[in-house]
């Protein structure tokens, strides 16, 4: 593999010089840049980005941590990060944590030890150990819709408690009066926001919530169904659900479908993310728009941020819902 002292033997000038052509540091004349750029792909030569880093030191790499899900949220997300990371010419490293924390400490050990810039955490643990994130003061980092919200670092957050109420108000304005909830896990900031925010807009109706409807999913299909599949043993049952987020929508469409019970004719149904997903289901899915691109490529503008102003006080950022009416709500039938 070619050096950089072997370009410039071939370009008959020093490594200095190769180094202010690359780099752009310094004028160099029309003849002897063409000079350098021919030795470069002669020898197919490639600069070292280690190499660069230690001497300038910084990457331009940035590390993500993010749960392992088959929820497509994340996915969109993580693409939001790629795309804007990919239009600043940085690069990403993406780790897994699978809702573990001993897989999150060894993300943050090796995302460090590869010497990022900085590191977005999207991590969905219900209690996630703080100590953790000791002795990390120094790593950039920001917090992007999920983790730790009293953690020392900039936090994007998707106003959950005013999206709960956003979808609660669509069911409601449609003539639904009972009206159930299925949440993810409790502790969880998101799911105790949305399912706030769901008991908000019940409250302002003057209307109370029935606690056999409200059933805990775990943001999975799998508990989506199980969650319903509890509500529709009641001897009564609601008009309509709030999910909240699609994949427990996409689940408790499953046991609605398998109970012989049609959305929306017998129950109405509203998700919470609109996934990709929610507009291929059948019938398509009314949801709660969190904008997943926007919400990455803002992750990563917050992070270059704080890497470049470190005195910037610690902010909070938060995301505007939005409603995405389909054909899974309608009108109360008389």
């Amino acid at each position: 593999m070619a050096t950089i002292k072997d370009v410039a033997k071939r370009a008959q000038v020093s490594t200095s010089t190769v180094s202010h052509v690359l780099n752009k540091t310094r004028f160099v004349s029309t003849e002897v840049t063409q000079r350098v750029q021919q030795a470069i792909h002669e020898l197919h030569y490639t600069p070292s980005a280690l190499a660069r880093s230690l001497k300038v030191n910084h990457t331009r790499t940035l590390g993500m941590l993010v749960t392992s899900s088959t929820n497509p949220f994340f996915a969109e997300v993580v693409q939001g990060v790629e795309q804007r990371c990919y239009e600043l010419g940085y690069s990403l490293v993406l780790c897994n944590t699978g809702g573990d924390v001993s897989r999150l400490q060894a993300g943050l050990d090796m995302l460090q030890q590869k010497r990022v810039d900085g590191i977005i955490v999207m991590c969905t643990q219900a209690s996630p150990d703080e100590s953790a994130f000791e002795h990390r003061a120094g790593m950039p980092m920001v917090m992007a819709d999920w983790g730790p919200a009293q953690l020392n670092a900039d936090l994007i957050k998707d106003s959950g408690h005013e999206g709960g109420r956003l979808a609660t108000e669509h069911l409601l304005a449609l003539g639904h009066r009972h009206i159930g909830c299925i949440t993810g896990p409790s502790g969880q900031r998101a799911s105790d926001e949305r399912l706030a925010g769901f008991y908000a807009a019940m409250a302002t109706a003057g209307l109370a919530v029935n606690p056999d409807w409200v059933q805990q999913g775990g943001f999975e299909l799998e508990g989506g169904e199980q969650a319903m599949g509890r509500i529709l043993q009641q001897a009564n049952r609601p008009s309509a659900i709030f999910a909240c987020n699609d994949m427990m929508a996409a689940g408790a469409l499953r046991a609605l479908a398998d109970a012989g019970i049609r959305v929306p004719e017998h129950m109405s149904v509203i998700g919470y993310d609109n996934i990709e997903l929610a507009g291929f289901l059948v019938p398509r899915l009314s949801s709660i728009e969190q904008p997943k691109a926007a919400l990455g490529a803002l992750a990563v503008d917050t992070l270059l941020e704080r890497i470049h102003h470190p005195e910037v006080p610690r902010r909070v950022l938060p995301l505007a819902p939005a409603l995405v009416a389909r054909e899974s709500t309608a009108k109360l039938a008389i």
